[in-house]
């Protein structure tokens, strides 16, 4: 089931989300209806406050948007390693019409949890690294919108009140 994406500036998506505690029937289907709203959104990576749920759960296709090669499931993820620098041009599923330029880092050493419960140990570089970093940010309340300077925010605050209406 294709699943409502919440817009900046939600209250869901300035919250550092929860970790997951337990994988139980609920998240099994919480991860497949992300997955179908990823795709159908034409997206690279979801995050579960971006679907109104404030858990620590992304799911990733570096692959995407219109090929399924490379889906990733992680459940409580950190990035622990990185290095490098590299800038990205991003929009995001949850800032519509809503591009900038970021710094990232170019590789991340990602470890997790995967659908299943069992431990991952992901390096990544290039597209997924960038993906990943993406994400793990929305876990942390952070979006595009914030990373943006201010002048840049301020017009866009305008044009997602209006959408609001």
């Amino acid at each position: 089931m294709k699943l409502e994406i919440c817009t900046w500036p939600d209250d869901v998506l300035a919250a550092k989300a929860e970790p997951v505690g337990e994988i139980t029937p609920e998240l099994q289907e919480l991860i497949e209806n992300m997955v179908e709203t990823m795709y159908e959104s034409d997206g690279v990576g979801l995050a579960a406050p971006q679907v109104d749920k404030s858990i620590r759960l992304i799911c990733v296709d570096q692959t995407g948007p219109k090929e399924r090669g490379d889906l990733r499931v992680l459940i409580n993820p950190e990035i622990i390693d990185s290095d490098g620098e590299v800038e990205s041009e991003e929009g995001c599923l949850s800032c519509p019409e809503f591009n900038i330029t970021v710094k990232r880092r170019q590789r991340v050493k990602v470890k997790a949890l995967g659908r299943e419960g069992e431990e991952i140990s992901l390096d990544a570089d290039g597209l997924l690294a960038i993906i990943l970093q993406h994400e793990i940010d929305h876990l942390d309340g952070v979006t595009l919108a914030d990373r943006a300077g201010r002048l840049k925010k301020a017009m866009y605050r305008k044009k997602a009140a209006r959408w609001k209406r």
